[in-house]
């Protein structure tokens, strides 16, 4: 049986650190709704992961490198999560920050968080997604376009 502080190859988990918005080098405006809350007066988890998706498709289509009904590129999620830290509730407006943190040949992983009115994310997740083309469904390498713009959004590496 695993202890709640052990992982399920005995390894201690930790508990991640919620980030500051100026970790992000993208930020995008966003509106809670009537809708978000829940029984609990707050904004519902599963709505997170929504604001997420808003977040970043918003930004692809601002950059240019998505038209969701005609790219021939599209991106599928492959894996998330997230991390919540505080709440968050209607009729909140909401921060999202938005870096890269990996790049690879056909895939991308987005770091998200979401802000309230704090300088610390109330919420922060992942999403990977790998480049596929729309009709066929099978991976395509990223292109140069999507490389540039996915580079200005990346965290630096670090120091060594």
């Amino acid at each position: 049986m695993l202890s709640p502080s052990t992982g399920p190859h005995g390894d201690f988990m930790s508990r991640p650190v919620p980030l500051k918005r100026s970790d992000f080098p993208v930020t995008q405006p966003l509106q809670t709704r009537w809708s978000d809350n829940d029984i609990y007066g707050h904004m519902n988890n599963t709505v997170h992961y929504q604001l997420f998706d808003t977040a970043l498709n918003m930004w692809l289509i601002g950059e240019g490198l998505l038209e969701p009904s005609r790219s021939e590129t599209i991106g599928v999620v492959v894996d998330t999560g997230c991390s919540y830290f505080a709440e968050l509730a209607y009729p909140q407006p909401v921060l999202a920050g938005l870096r890269v943190e990996r790049l690879g040949r056909s895939s991308v992983t987005y770091r998200i968080a979401l802000f309230g009115d704090g300088e610390t994310a109330a919420a922060q997740g992942h999403f990977t997604q790998v480049l596929v083309d729309r009709k066929t469904r099978r991976p395509v390498p990223i292109s140069d376009r999507w490389r540039d713009v996915l580079t200005r959004a990346s965290i630096p590496e670090p120091c060594s």
